[in-house]
């Protein structure tokens, strides 16, 4: 999941590289959708508790006014499982969301997605005609780029999927995760979550803890490198710091994330540079902090000799890396914990 000048990705680089990668090369800019929408259905969801006009800016600069807060909402998959843990619940989904043995998705968070409708579960796919059939009040996506490109939506058919309802778009790219947090809580609030009941309060509160442990973990285990890698069969991509909310965040935080060469990056677009696993080994690292999407290869499953040489694989520090992360405090809440206790306990293997 993943700039224009990375025109030479396959479908497969574009997903598995350790950030949102390719996206100009993939899809165009999404054009500012203002509008106004009148009705919405019925609903028992938290938003239709209150009453009236709807009005929200989103990180494009575009302004969705509709007659009353949304009912019915169609959202990327990983948006959704956001707002679901602040209450609002959507009608339709597109995105990764159901693995091949029918289980939820890593993005899918806490949403029991049988009760959902599914317009697309892979990259380019989105029933067009199951999303008019819902009759949606807004669309909901992130955006990985400055261009407000909607992800997952695709460009063949953006045209017809933005005239049939609002949309709405939550920047997840060249910022700090906080910010984004910010943004979808935002989001959330306005569709009626209650922000100030006790399981939100405390889940921000948690965030913020957590973010003070990797702090002090990171300035006391200061000589500790850390390594974002992804894997495909072919490719091992190693992403730079900039660009990825989470990666962007932790070097704040003072985390000492290794930067592959600025010439590799700048061939990508700035998200990462993809070695050959012969070259797997070319930045020592002591902890690795792998992609956990499912449209990559996971640790358990690689199999090259080279891989299994590397120091940190040797010592068993491996851990899971979410470079699209659910924008909820209950979900990047344990991004930062785990991060922080596998450097408070690391040895230096580099």
């Amino acid at each position: 999941m993943s700039n224009a000048r990375a025109t030479h990705l396959t479908r497969r680089g574009i997903l598995a590289a350790g950030g949102a990668l390719g996206l100009g090369a993939v899809l165009a800019a999404c054009g500012d959708d203002d509008g106004t929408k009148s009705g919405g259905s019925d609903s028992t969801k938290a938003a239709d508790a209150k009453s009236g006009p709807w009005t929200f800016k989103d990180d494009r600069g575009t302004t969705v006014k509709l007659d009353k807060i949304p009912a019915d909402i169609v959202a990327f998959t990983g948006v959704a499982a956001a707002l679901f843990d602040y209450g609002i619940e959507v009608k339709g989904v597109f995105g990764p969301t159901k693995t091949k043995d029918g289980k939820a998705d890593v993005q899918a968070g806490d949403m029991d997605i049988s009760k959902l409708t599914i317009l697309g579960n892979e990259w380019g796919q989105f029933n067009i005609e199951k999303y008019a059939a819902l009759a949606p009040d807004v669309l909901i996506s992130t955006m990985f780029d400055s261009a407000g490109t909607l992800w997952y939506v695709p460009e063949e058919s953006k045209a017809k999927i933005v005239k049939l309802a609002p949309t709405v778009g939550i920047s997840v790219y060249d910022r700090q995760m906080p910010q984004s947090l910010e943004r979808m809580y935002a989001l959330a609030e306005s569709l009626g979550a209650d922000v100030k009941s006790a399981k939100i309060v405390e889940a921000k509160k948690k965030f913020e803890t957590a973010a003070e442990r990797l702090r002090k973990a990171a300035k006391a285990r200061p000589e500790i490198k850390v390594l974002a890698g992804s894997a495909s069969q072919d490719i091992f991509y190693v992403s730079g710091s900039n660009l990825s909310i989470d990666l962007e965040y932790f070097k704040a935080l003072g985390v000492n994330i290794i930067e592959p060469s600025a010439k590799a990056l700048k061939a990508s677009g700035g998200w990462f540079e993809n070695l050959s696993w012969e070259n797997v080994d070319k930045y020592p690292a002591d902890i690795i902090i792998m992609d956990d999407r499912s449209a990559t290869i996971q640790p358990a499953d690689i199999t090259e000799a080279t891989w299994k040489k590397l120091p940190a694989v040797k010592a068993g520090q491996v851990i899971a890396r979410s470079p699209e992360p659910i924008v909820s405090y209950d979900k990047c809440t344990p991004l930062l914990d785990n991060l922080a206790e596998a450097i408070e306990n690391a040895k230096k293997v580099a």
